[in-house]
């Protein structure tokens, strides 16, 4: 039988809205939202749903990660008739998708609720290897960065990004023109050799933590100075940053509702 949405394959079955959360390795995706071209977390998502309920379901995301990107707390929200029990929908979405994406949770979700506009804030890591010599095992979630780096410097950097900035320098979006963003919390610290830069914001523009993390690496080195740093930030100029650090780095922690 080819798959229908829920409305029309059950039209007197009210569909129920629910809510998850993924875990994925961004590495062989072209990001979360689907593309005309490419595999993307969303595509499989939405795959596995069809394939194990016989319906065509929509998926939402809390937050839409690049190409490369990866995800630890991913929350998603989707509308389906399924008429079981959840752990059974659970169980069998996480047999049919690619190893590299599951989904770590799937309860109901409360009435309007929506994974995106209903989150608070989201947290995003981002990973340095920061060693001479490069370290095969870590490519895929960490950049490696070969020239000693001060985390401390970087770390008081990083505090002037903390409260609301317009953060023009670092980044855009796609939907609006607004570029005003706020950063609750963010910390920059050495675990022997990774250092780990991450940041909770009320929401975040594209490319926003990859720009900044090149720009503290800048202080890392002492290219820039701490007041330089925040000179950029302040001068809402996107041609004053340095380039985005690769993605392999990059992870969506989780999103707070």
């Amino acid at each position: 039988m080819a798959a229908m949405d829920a409305e029309t394959l059950h039209p007197t079955t009210k569909a129920r809205l629910l809510m998850a959360v993924l875990e994925y390795d961004g590495t062989d995706y072209k990001g979360f939202q689907l593309q005309s071209r490419g595999r993307t977390i969303q595509g499989e998502v939405e795959r596995a749903l069809e394939r194990v309920t016989q319906e065509r379901v929509r998926v939402v995301g809390a937050g839409r990660t690049d190409a490369g990107v990866h995800a630890r707390g991913q929350v998603v929200h989707f509308r389906t008739t399924w008429a079981r029990e959840l752990t059974e929908l659970h169980r069998a979405l996480n047999a049919v998708l690619p190893l590299d994406i599951a989904f770590l949770s799937l309860d109901e979700a409360p009435a309007g609720f929506h994974a995106r506009f209903s989150a608070r804030s989201r947290v995003y890591s981002y990973t340095i290897y920061n060693r001479p010599v490069r370290a095969p095992l870590e490519r895929r979630y960490a950049y490696h960065y070969a020239v000693p780096l001060d985390h401390e410097r970087m770390a008081e950097a990083l505090q002037q990004t903390v409260g609301t900035h317009d953060f023009a320098t670092f980044g855009w979006s796609a939907l609006e023109a607004n570029t005003e963003r706020t950063i609750l919390a963010a910390r920059c610290v050495r675990q022997a050799d990774f250092i780990r830069v991450e940041v909770e914001a009320n929401g975040f523009l594209r490319q926003m933590m990859r720009k900044m993390v090149g720009t503290l690496i800048a202080v890392g080195t002492g290219e820039l100075s701490v007041q330089q740093f925040r000179d950029i930030l302040e001068a809402r100029d996107r041609r004053l940053s340095a380039p985005a650090v690769p993605p392999c780095g990059l992870c969506l922690e989780r999103v707070n509702y």
